[in-house]
């Protein structure tokens, strides 16, 4: 007899998980293609919008192609980017770099600056206007497969484990949610999306991805200091040979300014600390002057993947399609993929929709594969696929001057030579710290830069601390008997919300503790752990940061 929890199921055409910009594009274009369709987005967040978190300068060109008039109806986008500057850091100053020099793909103008979070929140209402159903809270945690192992719906909704993993006295078994197709559309390293690509081995063809962790903080500036309109990016300085990376300021509406800072998790130092990278680049004198007498407002952090065109698996499996950042469609030099990420949406609701049509469910969709080289985000993935690689190989410097002239020599001509190699994923790229020596970083001060415990208070993130961890561990013993000793403990320092410890147990041994209430969702722990030990799942839904205004 089973042991299995009877569930309730409800059936809909088209089952859709992530509530972002991919996932809720998805949803609008099915909607406009067939307004009979019966389509349901999950979100994992206390309400849409509540898990976004992106820099973010959006290219409107995916919103023109789904909703026209989306100025008409509302769109919160409302701050057009009028200034654009590039610099590169070092200790005692900054180079700007001319803005002609730049290829014409960095050119920010025409673009906004805009919350993704209210976006999506938007994009919802347009979504719900057509009759798609959202279920916020909601969160996907288990796939659902027919008979002949195509994927024919998702568990959603479980509620009340007790701490130990058993049923507790609220539990709620959750339900089934079915449809002809799924959509996964969870955002980057979804856990949904992980499973499907190794179970269908969808990563065959591919290079490994790579991700960055991306730090945000939300500031009310004074008068004075505010420039709507303005954009700004670094490289160089705090992070000098350290790591690759660089940081993003964006002047909002309302005084209100976007800090953030992005660290790629290829870097070979395990005693390298993103968050604390990120803090000390506050102080550079280009960017303290603009933070005198602030407010911080909100912090959040995510992962960001940056493999690019050659790194993105096969985006369709028996039953479904992958979407969005689940499929790694992000534009590293732009820092953009929310465009990319509407786009796809768009097309796969088109894939569906014919497929449907015609009669068909559960298959796999091959031609989705078509669909995409022949796209626009090809267009504006494949001509970028080297400068990734190249800033890794070659660093700042040979990385700057290479990628910059891969990328004009496929602005000018229209192709470059080759397809670079990404060789190792960013966990293998951990070195022992034997290799390497320990970096001292300045204690934060308090008014421009913060401690990571009071920072996470700022992403008003929430979990239940009578529930199972979703942090998961493979093997307990390997953080202490390997991590510890070979890398120095690294998942201490990688996290930017300090979720993991190394602390003394009552023997007065190293002991491993998980933190899983601060978590912020980043994924960076299922990424950077250098023996794979980590496991990140979906806690119960509603659970996690709730971000104002990111």
């Amino acid at each position: 007899m089973s042991d299995a929890p009877a569930r309730e199921s409800m059936e809909f055409d088209v089952v859709i998980v992530g509530a972002g910009p991919a996932g809720l594009s998805t949803a609008i274009r099915l909607k406009q293609l067939d307004p009979d369709l019966e389509v349901v987005v999950l979100e994992k967040g206390s309400e849409v919008g509540a898990h976004i978190l992106s820099g973010a300068v959006l290219d409107p060109c995916g919103l023109d192609a789904l909703i026209p008039d989306w100025k008409e109806k509302g769109a919160p986008l409302n701050t057009p980017v009028t200034d654009d500057r590039f610099y590169v850091l070092g200790e005692e100053g900054e180079m700007r770099l001319p803005n002609f020099a730049m290829p014409k793909l960095m050119n920010n103008h025409g673009n906004y600056i805009v919350s993704m979070g209210n976006v999506c929140r938007w994009m919802a209402e347009q979504a719900e206007g057509l009759g798609v159903e959202v279920f916020p809270g909601f969160a996907a945690s288990e796939l659902l497969y027919d008979g002949k192992g195509a994927v024919r719906g998702v568990v959603a909704g479980e509620m009340g484990l007790a701490k130990d993993g058993t049923p507790g006295p609220n539990y709620e078994p959750g339900m089934e949610l079915t449809g002809k197709y799924v959509v996964i559309a969870e955002g980057v390293r979804g856990s949904l999306a992980k499973q499907l690509i190794a179970t269908f081995d969808l990563d065959k063809d591919s290079q490994p991805q790579k991700y960055g962790l991306g730090m945000k903080e939300l500031w009310e500036v004074k008068p004075e200091h505010h420039k709507p309109g303005l954009v700004m990016h670094s490289m160089g300085w705090p992070l000098g040979g350290n790591a690759g990376g660089g940081s993003f300021i964006y002047h909002f509406e309302n005084k209100q300014v976007y800090v953030g800072f992005v660290v790629h998790l290829n870097y070979k130092n395990p005693y390298v600390f993103p968050y604390m990278e990120f803090q000390r680049f506050k102080h550079h004198d280009l960017v303290r002057p603009m933070l005198d007498g602030a407010k911080r407002v909100a912090y959040g952090a995510r992962a960001i993947a940056e493999g690019g065109w050659q790194s993105m698996p096969k985006m369709s499996f028996p039953g479904g399609l992958i979407v969005g950042c689940s499929a790694g469609l992000v534009n590293v030099p732009r820092i953009k993929g929310n465009h990319n990420a509407m786009i796809s949406g768009k097309l796969a609701a088109e894939e569906i929709h014919g497929a449907i049509a015609a009669g068909r469910q559960s298959d796999d969709l091959i031609e989705f594969k078509k669909t995409i080289d022949e796209s626009d985000i090809r267009r504006d993935l494949y001509p970028v696929r080297n400068v990734k690689p190249m800033w890794s190989k070659y660093g700042l410097v040979g990385g700057l001057a290479l990628g910059g002239a891969s990328m004009w020599i496929n602005a000018l001509f229209g192709r470059s030579l080759g397809t670079m190699d990404h060789a190792k994923n960013d966990a293998e790229a951990t070195e022992p710290a034997s290799q390497h020596k320990e970096i001292e970083y300045p204690k934060p001060d308090g008014k421009i830069s913060f401690d990571r415990l009071t920072n996470v208070a700022y992403s008003f993130t929430n979990h239940d601390e009578n529930e199972p961890a979703h942090l998961k561990l493979k093997d307990p013993a390997i953080p202490v008997d390997v991590n510890l000793p070979k890398y120095a403990g690294p998942s201490a320092r990688y996290c930017p919300a300090g979720v993991y410890e190394f602390v003394k147990d009552e023997d007065g041994k190293d002991a491993f503790q998980i933190n899983y209430q601060n978590c912020v969702h980043c994924k960076t722990c299922d990424i950077k752990d250098p023996s794979q030990n980590i496991v990140w799942t979906t806690p119960q839904g509603g659970e996690g940061p709730n971000y104002p205004n990111m």
